[in-house]
């Protein structure tokens, strides 16, 4: 019976020391993963943090109607900001992203008057008014009211509130490829005039889906526009 009791006692030793080592292990390998992860900077994004402001948004748009949007929630950020908060435009930092078929609308009057229709086709959208491939940057005329997304909040409205945007050069490099087909140019050489006739306060990133991933590393919240 002694024997079998110091046995007994031996299994219980055995299997605390068991117990305590794993979970001594499990909080150990916790300790290392757990709140350790910090995103690596880039000087790429750094732009995004040069930014004033004490509430950070990045708008992302993707489509034609979320392009207009886009514009219209920058306004509403300002606007609600300060009725609401009594907050001054510098303390919004807000960054709209124009990716996919919304990046048409970061090109310039210069871009639309000589690709306005290669422009169309490609993302089928037409001026509201005529029924026309536009020869404007659309975005940037306060004229059109509700037939438009940005309800007349333009491009030049939001630049001077301090609004920025992330403009995707994958897309852009989509696009000059297409319009190059389309007129029966050259697409570096196209490439070149949309990188070089974008809207005021504009960033070329790699990619509108990276800059989502790398702004909200820097605190931005993500608003989505369709």
């Amino acid at each position: 019976m002694k024997q079998d009791t110091t046995v007994r006692r031996s299994m219980l030793a055995g299997v605390g020391a068991t117990v305590a080592a794993l979970t001594f292990g499990s909080r150990h390998a916790a300790a290392q993963t757990t709140g350790a992860f910090q995103p690596t900077r880039h000087p790429q994004d750094e732009w995004l943090n040069r930014l004033p402001g004490k509430h950070r948004t990045f708008i992302d748009c993707a489509t034609v109607s979320g392009a207009g949007e886009g514009m219209l929630y920058a306004n509403n950020l300002y606007v609600s900001n300060r009725n609401g908060y009594n907050l001054p435009e510098s303390d919004v930092a807000v960054v709209v992203c124009l990716r996919h078929f919304a990046t048409v609308f970061a090109y310039n009057d210069a871009i639309w008057s000589k690709y306005g229709k290669a422009i169309s086709n490609l993302v089928q959208f037409t001026d509201p008014k005529t029924k026309q491939p536009p020869t404007t940057n659309l975005l940037n005329s306060g004229d059109y009211g509700m037939s438009m997304p940005n309800l007349g909040n333009t491009i030049a409205s939001v630049v001077k509130r301090g609004t920025h945007f992330a403009v995707c050069d994958m897309a852009t490099h989509f696009f000059s490829d297409q319009i190059a087909n389309a007129t029966k140019g050259n697409a570096e050489a196209v490439y070149k005039e949309l990188a070089a006739n974008l809207i005021p306060n504009s960033h070329l990133v790699a990619a509108g889906v990276l800059a989502t991933n790398r702004a909200q590393e820097y605190g931005y919240t993500l608003l989505t526009a369709l």
